[in-house]
């Protein structure tokens, strides 16, 4: 099959890396370099970097619209396009190839469209997720479902974790479901729209941590946005950042929030029992476990976590 294969993030490298060995990649299109960090330093993306490493043709648009771009896509004439982690693609691109566009999403859709499935899963105390790989329609996330894959959610998984297991597994399924459309041997399934949720963009001012709702949801809040987005606090008017944390059967009357153990152990106080806090970073520092944490940075009991 000529693939030609459209990604940025890091979730989408097992699968390209995948495919080389199995097809013809005969061009990847990924995000145009841009200026990141503090010292706002040209990077380009994970998917550019790898497809350099490959010796793969590489196109970045700035718009999917542009006539150039709708040209050069012609010139090439994929078989299919396969879209991990990347924009969401114009009429006008998805419906070029002979066999369509296919999409590999991290979630068992319909169960959590949009831009962050990972991180709500585990957020929502789910047990269990997947990834599924599905035809491309106008709609964002509600095309027919080729493949999909069950994976078990573990009590302190994070979503950096999950995010690993979820890219390694999606990689097999993506070629999967290239082989069965190659050999038409695809059973397409419709989503059960009765089943939708959603799991949208992930921003700044929403992950902070509220104390005040039971153990088992702050843990699943805390590992939920780690690493990336991150859960944080904060402690005298500092902002401390919390990647890391473990339920506990510590029952406690303080206040939420409260510390209460700050020696070889950080237990911090909910609305019912008392939760463990095993990696932080305070602003300014690095991110250390709970131990060094605490060697250079001691903490008073009863003061709290705001």
């Amino acid at each position: 099959m000529r693939i030609l294969f459209m990604g940025t993030a890091e979730f989408a490298i097992p699968s390209l890396t995948l495919l080389t060995q199995h097809h013809d990649i005969i061009s990847v299109v990924t995000a145009p370099d841009k200026p990141k960090g503090r010292g706002l330093q040209i990077q380009s993306s994970p998917i550019k970097d790898v497809s350099i490493k490959l010796g793969l043709p590489i196109l970045q648009p700035i718009n999917l619209k542009d006539q150039s771009f709708l040209e050069s896509i012609k010139l090439l004439s994929p078989d299919i396009i396969v879209v991990v982690a990347f924009r969401i693609l114009p009429p006008e691109v998805f419906q070029l190839p002979r066999f369509g566009s296919i999409n590999l999403h991290a979630s068992l859709l319909p169960k959590y469209r949009g831009a962050a499935p990972i991180n709500w899963a585990i957020m929502n105390g789910e047990s269990e997720t997947g990834v599924t790989t599905f035809y491309l329609k106008e709609k964002v996330d509600e095309g027919d479902i080729i493949l999909q894959a069950r994976v078990k959610i573990r009590e302190s998984e994070t979503a950096g974790e999950l995010h690993d297991a979820l890219s390694d597994i999606g990689s097999e399924i993506v070629l999967h479901s290239i082989n069965l459309i190659e050999s038409r041997t695809v059973n397409l399934q419709k989503q059960d729209g009765s089943l939708v949720s959603f799991a949208p963009k992930i921003y700044k001012e929403q992950c902070k941590i509220n104390w005040a709702t039971d153990a088992k949801k702050v843990h699943n809040f805390i590992r939920g946005l780690s690493p990336m987005h991150c859960a944080y606090t904060f402690y005298q008017g500092t902002n401390v950042k919390i990647f890391r944390s473990q339920l506990t059967e510590i029952q406690t009357d303080s206040e939420p929030g409260t510390i209460i153990t700050a020696d070889d152990k950080l237990l911090i106080a909910t609305n019912n029992n008392a939760i463990e806090i095993l990696e932080l970073q305070r602003e300014g520092k690095r991110k250390m476990s709970v131990t060094e944490f605490l060697r250079g940075s001691p903490l008073e009991l009863g003061k709290k976590f705001l």
